[in-house]
């Protein structure tokens, strides 16, 4: 099959999800792919053996999030071999791996699902582990990752981030960068009546779960490529976190100035006395540029902050879709 011939999606395809007949699938695997096309083999080779020795009902979710090199063409292929545990949803553009991921929920039809990344950072052997953990009850799972293998910038990076989600939001959440996390039914029913259009799917889960847990997976080295998250590209994940989920960042700003405003008041007094008593102090004009760039430092900062949460509230009442849908390979039902 080529992707020419692939049949455009039609309205009445979400409906199937919500439907869910007899011997839907027990087990949805969603994976966001951008330009994975050096590993998905690897992925498939792996992937498909450790789900069979489940011996459960299960489906694999892919989610080509435009990927400009072969990697569709590759999903379709793999749907040809596998129609019947494969589905296909091909973007008409790039929307980032957590629309992606809303996308896999929204047309996912197992009773739980689990995310995995493409690029085998997370054994596929280890999703036996989650499914565990849900056995027991729980109706999320988190994940921390054994013998991280990153680098030591984003190991620092990520404690840092860790430690100011959980003072700003009170998420707990031990390793916030594992996207190897499994979700009950009914908590994928609670994130698909969300509709913003810049969330953490993770922290979502977390609110609305009842019993959460975490359990410890491993980590290898990406089987190929290199990593789609930049330094930028983790900072705004994390603005995502924050301003998704806090006002505290605006109150803190606040009260912040208020302290700034209640020292300033006291130097200022504290120039004017002593320029009313002992004279004008030699160089004094130095001290008033400092403070006035430090004023001005903190108001920027305050703009950006403000602009922030406005910029997301812009975004959010122009009702844009998050995601578009070309097409999706799928065996119905």
């Amino acid at each position: 099959m080529t992707l020419t011939a692939i049949a455009p999606v039609l309205p009445e395809i979400g409906l199937a999800a919500a439907s869910r007949p007899p011997d839907a699938p027990i087990l949805s695997v969603v994976i966001p792919v951008y330009n994975e096309e050096a590993g998905l083999v690897a992925l498939f080779d792996r992937l498909y053996p450790a789900l069979d020795s489940l011996g459960i009902r299960y489906e694999v979710v892919f989610i080509n999030d435009g990927s400009v090199d072969r990697s569709a063409q590759m999903l379709a292929e793999q749907f040809e071999r596998t129609p019947n545990t494969t589905r296909v949803i091909l973007f008409n553009g790039n929307f980032g791996q957590h629309r992606a991921i809303l996308a896999g929920f929204e047309y996912a039809r197992g009773e739980r699902i689990v995310t995995l990344d493409a690029d085998l950072q997370n054994p596929p052997e280890d999703i036996k582990l989650l499914l565990e953990a849900m056995d027991r009850g729980h109706d999320y799972v988190g994940s921390i990752r054994r013998d991280r293998q990153d680098s030591a910038w984003r190991r620092w990076a990520s404690r840092a981030m860790n430690r100011m989600r959980h003072r700003l939001t009170g998420i707990q959440m031990t390793d916030q960068g594992c996207m190897m996390r499994a979700y009950s039914r009914n908590v994928i029913h609670l994130i698909n009546q969300c509709n913003e259009m810049n969330t953490f799917i993770p922290a979502l889960a977390y609110q609305f779960s009842r019993n959460p847990t975490e359990v410890i997976v491993g980590h290898e080295e990406r089987h190929a490529g290199e990593s789609k998250y930049s330094l930028y590209s983790l900072i705004r994940l994390n603005f995502d976190l924050v301003t998704g989920f806090s006002v505290m960042p605006l109150q803190a700003f606040s009260m912040m100035g208020m302290v700034v405003a209640f020292f300033s008041g006291l130097l200022f007094l504290l120039l004017a006395g002593r320029r009313l008593f002992l004279g004008p102090e030699e160089g004094g004009l130095f001290t008033l540029f400092a403070l006035q760039f430090l004023l001005i430092g903190l108001a920027l900062m305050g703009i950006g902050l403000i602009g922030e949460y406005v910029g997301r509230i812009y975004q959010e009442v122009r009702a844009r879709p998050r995601y578009v849908i070309n097409a999706i390979l799928e065996r119905k039902l």
